[in-house]
């Protein structure tokens, strides 16, 4: 059977200084008495985003834009969204998304409002202190929202990460798993092991280790 096409989608990293960096997570309602991921607003792209003419990444944009709104109650400014990454779900998931990310931020005291159906709740973390909630298991991130906040603990200001991100834009990420026997090695383009599926392969590394001791990205810059 053929993979699935991935859907487009928009996500939005939503950042503000109170007073140093701080991301806003959403939690998913629970499904099938699962807790909910905490992930960043988002979602795929809807009838009303596709506007004729414009980029498959403007269109992603609007899709942001939209779901922070539903998601969050958040009033976002379209150009003040800058791109920072492509997700590109592997083909072996029965799902399959094309998600480009965006970064903005918002005033500190700006109000944030769940929709109580996608999203059953909210806080704003430091980045290193919402990556020390996923590794005691406190607050399930998925890989692409892990990755992200790693990127944003290296900054103290939302204006830095703003600044910076968009100049790091790597190559669109298409996952590629390794399952090893400790977890897995997610492989990513500019990784020596990519092309050859060898996650043990000399030379440049791009992945994310999830192992049961705990998860790590690595990036050569």
């Amino acid at each position: 059977m053929d993979a699935p096409e991935p859907k487009p989608s928009g996500t939005v990293v939503v950042l503000r200084d109170a007073p140093h960096l701080e991301v806003l997570l959403l939690q998913r309602c629970p499904r099938d008495g699962k807790e909910g991921a905490w992930v960043f607003p988002g979602g795929k792209l809807e009838r009303i985003d596709r506007v004729p003419g414009a980029s498959d990444s403007d269109r992603a944009r609007r899709a942001a834009v939209r779901e922070a709104q539903e998601e969050a109650g958040l009033l976002l400014e379209s150009d003040a969204l800058v791109e920072i990454a492509r997700w590109i779900t592997p083909p072996v998931s029965p799902k399959r998304f094309d998600t480009w990310f965006f970064a903005t931020a918002i005033e500190p005291d700006t109000e944030i409002q769940v929709d109580g159906d996608e999203m059953c709740g909210h806080g704003w973390q430091r980045p290193s202190d919402a990556l020390a909630a996923h590794h005691a298991g406190e607050r399930r991130l998925a890989p692409p929202t892990f990755v992200t906040v790693t990127w944003l603990d290296a900054f103290q200001q939302a204006s830095q990460a703003l600044e910076t991100l968009p100049d790091r834009k790597p190559l669109p990420f298409r996952p590629r798993i390794q399952r090893i026997e400790e977890g897995a090695c997610i492989l990513y383009p500019g990784d020596a092991g990519y092309e050859s599926d060898d996650h043990d392969a000399p030379g440049a590394r791009h992945r994310l280790w999830t192992l049961k001791s705990g998860w790590r990205y690595e990036r050569d810059d």
